[in-house]
């Protein structure tokens, strides 16, 4: 079996709350029993989180060696310049514990119509916001947000949009479908390839 939920802000990747967390978690959202979440979104990140009770796809799906593509949407501080841009893309920002690899990113412009998140994010009146699509083969801990702040542009909103070939689409926040046998031959397809 293999889900996918468009994970809200303020829900763990996990079923077991964190003691004094004040974050919901998986637990809340009557998913299939026996399934684990393929990866993790961090608890103010939004987006497509898949689960499986099948072991080995957590490796198969996101170990960097398969360079299984994960695309982003980042709404960030100030429209970011064609040089921030390619630093982001390039690859090679130092984040301490590692380098990232090379990636894809672009300015979304026309701005990506969403519904507007619970809590809203922070406005700045004097500031302005752009939306940037980064598409990562890896993703460590707080990856986009550590990147796009190392090039002078902090995240606002984090919402992932793609996993593979597989989109969130019009999945509404909360909700998850089990994914149909073409769906899953085209995720297991893709993280079988190198």
């Amino acid at each position: 079996m293999l889900v996918a939920l468009h994970k809200p802000y303020g829900v763990l990747s996990q079923f077991t709350p964190e003691p004094g967390s004040r974050w919901r978690t998986l637990a809340d959202f009557a998913l299939p029993k026996g399934v684990y979440p393929l990866g993790r979104l961090d608890a103010d990140s939004e987006g497509l989180l898949l689960l499986s009770g099948e072991p080995g796809l957590n490796t198969r799906l996101l170990d960097p060696c398969h360079a299984h593509r994960r695309e982003y949407w980042a709404q960030v501080e100030r429209v970011p310049d064609p040089e921030a841009l390619r630093r982001l893309e390039r690859g090679g920002i130092d984040l301490g514990e590692f380098r990232t690899r090379p990636c894809r990113v672009r300015l979304l412009n026309p701005a990506p119509q969403l519904p507007p998140r619970d809590p809203p994010i922070r406005h700045r009146k004097n500031v302005a916001d752009a939306w940037i699509a980064l598409e990562l083969t890896e993703g460590k801990n707080r990856q986009v947000r550590r990147m796009t702040a190392a090039v002078g542009h902090p995240t606002l909103r984090l919402i992932r949009v793609r996993i593979g070939e597989f989109l969130l689409g019009d999945l509404p926040a909360g909700s998850w479908r089990e994914l149909d046998a073409l769906e899953r031959r085209r995720i297991f397809s893709e993280a079988a390839s190198p």
